[in-house]
């Protein structure tokens, strides 16, 4: 694949400012010094410490790769790669597909979502990161690049990364940049001028947190809301809380990966595989923004999650839980609302929850913010039909958004 010689490559130049070029790295250790120059401090994410951890544990069939931009010898941007083997139909949930359905045109459209996703099996070349929702792919220091030159600059090098990996003898043929906030769709939108389609899968969900205590922001909710809470925390009086050690999350790993299994599995598109000694790792390495905590009935795991302090966010991460106590005990909602209160106890000034589960974290608070999505196939005949091929794969949750709060004053149905 692209070699780190690439450093000698001139993309773009600035008449004002000089002359850009980017280096490609295998391993971010490779990246070493010149990618924590420009790693922004706020996100954990793109420090060479998690991407360590990540590259050390990765998800089943995933490689890595990072790109460092440069203005003259001065890096200035960098862009975390992940290379995935997808095969569509390997990564939809048979079982939500084979759901008889009384519509025709419904169980026709999930028999069209298997016969188009087992056309497509490839490596992506992604820039992001899949693990996570939210912007964590890239970052520039703008004040030495201009918004649309950065986007020349990334575009270019995944285009020759993908070049030069066909030499070597590896198929990359599609590119997805992913999880571009709204502020910066106008990189988007030249993406969309050299030939990616843009999309949206769900809204991250995101709770703001003005709330000094965990009561004050119960005591913001609408009696309604109130009161489902309070019934939460009752059905799940029995079940004992408490957060791991290490030694703890090792001693329970097969466990834990078991439950996290059984709500990956169940999920209608995945393109994840979590490496079992991923979150272990996390909490090595970060024993403080890392936490897992657990919920034991009787003396036995029935639901864990994690979470992640980065910044002033904090980050709700992996999960799982039993899908037949589910219901009893209202284990995940009694998850969201804990994940709110360490928010608060920690002077957090938002939580993310990310994607899926839309309507369940709208009724604690979350709402939803738009991120934007980039894919183009190398051949112009099949990236012609790329909106109809993502209409197909995308998955559809059909939701309604809740208004916990007093403040917002909406009129909402019992």
């Amino acid at each position: 694949m692209l070699s780190n010689t690439s450093s000698a490559q001139k993309i773009l130049t600035d008449p004002n400012k000089g002359t850009y070029r980017f280096s490609y790295f295998r391993s971010i250790e490779a990246a070493g010094k010149d990618w924590d120059m420009v790693a922004p401090e706020h996100d954990l994410f793109l420090q060479r410490e998690y991407l360590s951890v990540l590259e050390s544990t990765p998800p089943l069939g995933m490689r890595f790769g990072y790109l460092v931009f440069y203005l003259g010898d001065d890096p200035i941007g960098i862009a975390l790669c992940q290379i995935k083997y997808f095969k569509g139909d390997d990564n939809i949930n048979a079982e939500a597909l084979q759901t008889k359905d009384p519509c025709f045109f419904a169980s026709l459209s999930k028999w069209l979502k298997r016969w188009v996703a087992g056309k497509m099996a490839a490596d992506i070349l992604i820039c992001g990161n899949m693990l996570l929702t939210g912007e964590h792919g890239y970052w520039f220091d703008y004040s030495r690049i201009s918004r649309q030159s950065a986007a020349v600059l990334l575009e270019d090098a995944l285009n020759a990364i993908a070049k030069a990996a066909e030499k070597d003898g590896i198929r990359m043929p599609v590119i997805l940049v992913k999880d571009i906030v709204p502020d910066l769709r106008e990189q988007g939108h030249f993406l969309v001028n050299r030939g990616f389609t843009e999309f949206e899968i769900q809204p991250n969900m995101v709770l703001q947190l003005p709330f000094r205590t965990f009561d004050a922001y119960l005591e913001a909710m609408s009696t309604k809301y109130r009161t489902r809470a309070k019934r939460a925390f009752k059905k799940a009086a029995d079940v004992e809380k408490r957060e791991l050690s290490l030694h703890e999350i090792q001693q329970e790993l097969p466990r834990i990966y078991n439950l996290y299994r059984d709500i990956a599995n169940n999920a209608g598109f995945n393109m994840v595989d979590l490496n079992e000694h991923y979150l272990p790792a996390l909490k090595r390495q970060f024993p403080k923004a890392f936490r897992m905590f657990g919920y034991y009935l009787e003396g036995r795991l029935v639901a864990f999650y994690t979470t992640i302090q980065n910044g002033s966010t904090l980050e709700a991460h992996f999960l799982g839980y039993e899908k037949d106590l589910n219901h009893d005990r209202q284990l995940y909602l009694n998850i969201l609302y804990d994940i709110v209160r360490i928010g608060i106890e920690h002077d957090c000034e938002q939580v993310v929850f990310a994607r899926t589960a839309l309507e369940i974290k709208s009724s604690v608070g979350a709402v939803p913010e738009d991120l934007y999505c980039y894919l183009r196939h190398q051949n112009n005949l099949a990236n012609h039909f790329t909106g109809t091929l993502l209409d197909y794969l995308k998955p559809v949750e059909e939701w309604q958004i809740r208004h916990p709060f007093k403040t917002e004053q909406v009129a909402e149905d019992a």
